[in-house]
């Protein structure tokens, strides 16, 4: 696999670039903040916070931003037989939204940044691994909001509990991260997850929890304050009922 360019680009006082013939790549482009247009062949999609783009080679693609509104994206190039797979596997789509912006940019800063070097300090598979972590990122999203037909706010209050799910974090916290009512919130996971928003918290929780358990020496107490349960008595009552047995004798007999 080949990787053209990675970058990323800020605007300010508008833009308008239009390729009537395309690029000989695929082009990437992760809308980071603001607000553009891009058309593709004959369809116009308005991009926001959070929007990726995914251009063919040789396909007709305009990027328009309006003037006096500000807009960042990261953006890559890149061919090979391994991209051609994976985008004849993925539906073809051309727009996708991303329910964790974060994780997406910290993968594109790596990318960048590893390109930055001279060629002859860069590491050429650690590239091409940053590059297809991008592109399975993609694939993850578009599985999670058309294989599983589920609204892309409810990913999104996913990803936001799998993030904070190990520190403190709030029901009303959910919901202002999507700009929901606590209740309208609350109804929309229940509706398309089959589970509360602090029921999937705890399965996060007890995972990591007997993860830590197999795997390290800390003592209950601090894997409870680890994890996520505040201490050790509340975690024992989450453990026990979940499992049918207390942490305690779980380590033991493992």
């Amino acid at each position: 696999m080949k990787i053209g360019h990675c970058g990323y680009s800020f605007h300010t006082h508008g833009y308008d670039e239009t390729r009537k013939e395309g690029f000989d790549s695929f082009l990437i482009r992760l809308q980071t903040e603001g607000h553009a247009e891009v058309t593709i062949d004959t369809e116009t999609y308005p991009i926001d916070q959070g929007d990726i783009i995914i251009v063919p080679a040789h396909h007709l693609y305009r990027l328009t931003i309006q003037s006096g509104i500000p807009s960042g994206d990261f953006h890559l190039f890149g061919k090979g037989d391994w991209l051609n797979h994976w985008w004849k596997h993925l539906t073809q789509p051309f727009h996708v939204k991303i329910s964790n912006i974060d994780q997406m940019t910290t993968l594109w800063r790596f990318l960048s940044i590893e390109l930055r070097r001279p060629s002859a300090e860069q590491n050429q598979e650690l590239i091409e691994h940053f590059f297809k972590s991008i592109c399975l990122m993609i694939q993850q999203e578009m599985v999670a909001q058309t294989a599983l037909n589920r609204p892309f706010v409810v990913t999104r209050m996913m990803r936001y509990i799998e993030e904070h799910a190990l520190g403190h974090f709030t029901i009303q916290d959910v919901a202002d991260d999507v700009e929901l009512s606590v209740s309208r919130a609350v109804h929309l996971f229940k509706e398309h997850t089959n589970q509360t928003m602090i029921g999937y918290a705890q399965k996060i929780r007890l995972a990591a929890a007997i993860n830590q358990m197999n795997y390290t020496n800390m003592t209950l107490e601090h894997i409870a304050e680890n994890c996520g349960f505040g201490n050790y008595p509340y975690f024992h009552r989450v453990f026990k009922k979940a499992y049918g047995e207390a942490p305690g004798r779980y380590r033991r007999t493992k």
